[in-house]
């Protein structure tokens, strides 16, 4: 089911038969915001992403709000949401940056111009503080994202390389970056700095390029801006200067006006590259593009291809010739059955380790003894010890990330009574950020709110040492923490 419907079923389902408010945000409201299934409800714009409390305080009073214009400072368009926002990371191991958002093409089959406009790059300083920040909250991994990675800082005077040059500077030693998507027009400018980059210790050798076929003809009718020579010779000068780099690529079947000739060059392609990582998608004509009022290929031929594409992926395997080496391998996470923990090699190719807890964010030496299609097994090397990257203890699962940084900038510039204790501040921005979901439920998540909370309880702190005679004076930070959870249930009362 297309994203578009499968979103109205969902908004009919809970907003009519449960009464629920619903606020739609993203790129599908920013594309088609005059879509019947939107009207009535509140939506965000992928600009707007971070006003989403706003709305959804406007939305619970039973108000309609729409945000969907692009934010702009001296007329340059800015990138999406700020990146010092709180949020909680689905693995507390692993930051996901987003490095610019929009893109430079305008190709006939996609909507994100549409969705995310023009190109749009964060400042290189503002990325690199949230990759600091990142360590500094136990983060181990770090994957750069965005529509095109290969676009990053045309828009603001600088490029792709210069971004993780910088980036590598501070990003500790067992820890991994990286680099997400880019197209073969931006990248094929920076190939010899980013093999360099690709070979550095700190940045896995692996790199996702899209081809999305290998016929001209079809490639000119997507409006690519590359000919099939252009992303072999990314591929071919990569291959040579990165010694067993992963690359992945995409292919789209039944693009309009394929022809059984245009779908062979793809074919043959896969047979001369045998890419370890192939997403085969089949051409769907998405409303309101170019391609959608092309003369479509049937749609039994697109299924016939597609199915050919994907006997061929899945007749090799890509991994056999790794069997028998040692590798050195990042845990980040859990398997889908539970019964490994997951790690990646230089490569980025996946690993399937034993479940031991001191292996869990750490760096470790193993023997490859299995490989899958899409995976390899390893076993631990008895004598060697797993290294830990010289980063902070991670946050647990569902604590929200940045929550100190914010509050210690929103607090630099508010009023405090004159004889509040900078202590008792310290104590509350600790025992907020450590016991967020406790907070938010006595509290609306608004920045407001948080002062408010911060400088009152501080004022109860105050006073209850001065009556106490100051025998807390001396309480460490845990003490204090422990206190004030004991006491948030009064507070929330004293502040409404």
């Amino acid at each position: 089911m297309p994203e578009e419907n499968r979103i109205k079923s969902q908004n009919s389902i809970k907003a009519q038969e449960q009464q629920k408010k619903v606020v739609v945000a993203g790129c599908v409201p920013q594309a088609q915001p005059r879509m019947d299934y939107l009207k009535g409800l509140s939506i965000i714009g992928v600009q707007q992403i971070d006003r989403v409390v706003e709305v959804v305080d406007e939305a619970v009073k039973g108000h309609s709000v729409r945000l969907l214009g692009q934010k702009k400072d001296g007329g340059r368009r800015l990138g999406g949401a700020r990146l010092d926002l709180p949020k909680i990371r689905r693995n507390p191991l692993i930051e996901i940056i987003s490095i610019n958002t929009g893109c430079l093409n305008a190709c006939t089959y996609c909507k994100t111009k549409h969705a995310r406009g023009d190109l749009a790059s964060y400042p290189i300083e503002e990325l690199v503080e949230r990759a600091r920040q990142s360590f500094q909250e136990g983060v181990c991994e770090i994957w750069l994202t965005s529509e095109d990675t290969g676009a990053y800082g045309r828009d603001i005077g600088t490029d792709l390389p210069t971004l993780l040059w910088q980036l590598v500077e501070v990003i500790p030693e067992g820890a991994m970056l990286r680099v997400g998507m880019t197209n073969p027009p931006y990248i094929l400018e920076h190939l010899e700095e980013m093999a360099k980059i690709l070979n550095h210790p700190r940045v896995y050798a692996f790199l996702h390029v899209p081809v999305q076929s290998a016929s001209d003809s079809v490639l000119m009718d997507m409006k690519r801006e590359y000919c099939i020579d252009d992303f072999k010779r990314v591929v071919d000068f990569l291959k040579e200067r990165v010694p067993g780099i992963t690359i992945a690529t995409d292919i789209i079947c039944g693009f309009p006006g394929e022809t059984e000739e245009d779908f062979q060059e793809t074919v043959d392609l896969v047979k001369c590259y045998r890419f370890p990582s192939l997403f085969i998608n089949q051409f769907y004509p998405r409303p309101g593009t170019p391609a959608a009022k092309m003369e479509q290929v049937p749609a039994h031929v697109k299924k016939q291809r597609t199915k050919k594409l994907s006997h061929l992926f899945h007749s090799y395997n890509p991994y056999d010739h790794k069997v028998g080496e040692r590798q050195h391998v990042l845990v980040t996470e859990e398997s889908f059955d539970a019964q490994y923990y997951v790690a990646h090699n230089k490569f980025y190719e996946q690993v399937l380790v034993p479940q031991r807890a001191e292996f869990k964010g750490k760096m470790i030496e193993v023997d490859i003894y299995e490989a899958g299609k899409h995976f390899l097994r390893g076993r631990p090397v008895e004598d060697s010890k797993p290294f830990s990257p010289s980063i902070a203890a991670p946050l647990q699962k569902g604590e929200v990330s940045g929550l100190m940084q914010l509050w210690l900038a929103k607090l630099s510039s508010a009023s405090f009574p004159p004889n509040t204790h900078t202590r008792h501040v310290q104590t509350c921005m600790y025992a907020c950020a450590h016991t967020p979901v406790a907070y938010s439920s006595g509290h609306g998540a608004t920045e407001q709110n948080m002062i408010h909370f911060l400088i009152s309880h501080s004022i109860n702190l105050y006073c209850q040492e001065e009556r106490e005679g100051n025998r807390g004076t001396d309480r460490d930070m845990r003490e204090s923490k422990r206190d004030t959870d004991e006491e948030r249930g009064i507070d929330r009362d004293r502040n409404g």
